[in-house]
Order: structure tokens, then sequence, then C-alpha cells
């Protein structure tokens, strides 16, 4: 009989889950997210990669004129890099659909301007 009460109780009900991906529910302010560098404040020091538990970033070239990739599958979302980074170029946003059909799409690059 309680089995049945509570059945009755959940068809008045609207559900507790959403249909995703159709339906999407608002980024939770302070929540971590996607990783985003800002390459023209890198200096190129390294600290980021270094204190990477999962080794998700990665520098290409040297110093100031380097590049960065970061690597989404192996990101573990724990904003150690934004709070290593000495000039504040890396920020964390709330984004969390980061998901891809192909494994070369989850890499994100990061490349300096082009000086002229």
């Amino acid at each position: 009989m309680a089995m049945q009460n509570e059945l009755v109780k959940s068809l008045a009900k609207k559900p507790a889950t959403l249909l995703y991906p159709f339906e999407k529910y608002d980024s939770i302010p302070g929540s971590r997210g996607k990783v985003v560098i800002d390459i023209t404040k890198c200096i190129g020091c390294g600290l980021c990669i270094r204190d990477c538990p999962a080794f998700a970033l990665e520098m290409v070239g040297k110093g100031p004129t380097c590049d960065m990739k970061w690597y989404i599958t192996r990101c573990v979302f724990c904003g150690q890099c934004v709070e290593t980074c000495p000039r504040s170029a890396i920020i964390q946003e709330t984004t969390y659909d980061l998901a891809g059909a192909e494994k070369a799409a989850l890499v994100i690059e990061y490349k300096r301007p082009k000086s002229s």
C-alpha cells in the first residue's frame, strides 16, 4: 500500500532530472569547469605544468614565446594551475559541457599571436 501512495505522489510531480542534452541547467557560480589561458599574459615560467597533478597542460616551446595545450581528457579540474600562475594568465570558467566525439577535439591549443 505504501508503494502505491508513492506512485500516486510521483505522478503529480515534475521529474527531478533534465533531458540532457536537450535541456541544460545553468552553471553553478564558483564551480570549476573549462580552463582558459590568456596566452598574452603568460610568461612561460612552467609553474602550471609543474604543479598539474594530471599532466593536462603542455608547453610547446620555451619561455615567453611558448604556446600551450590543454588536454581535457586528462584534466581533473582541480584548479591548481589557476592558483599557481603568477600572472593570473589562467582562469577557470563554469562551463561544464566539454564532451566531444573525437579525441583530437578534446585538445585545446593556445597559440601566441604572430608579431608583425
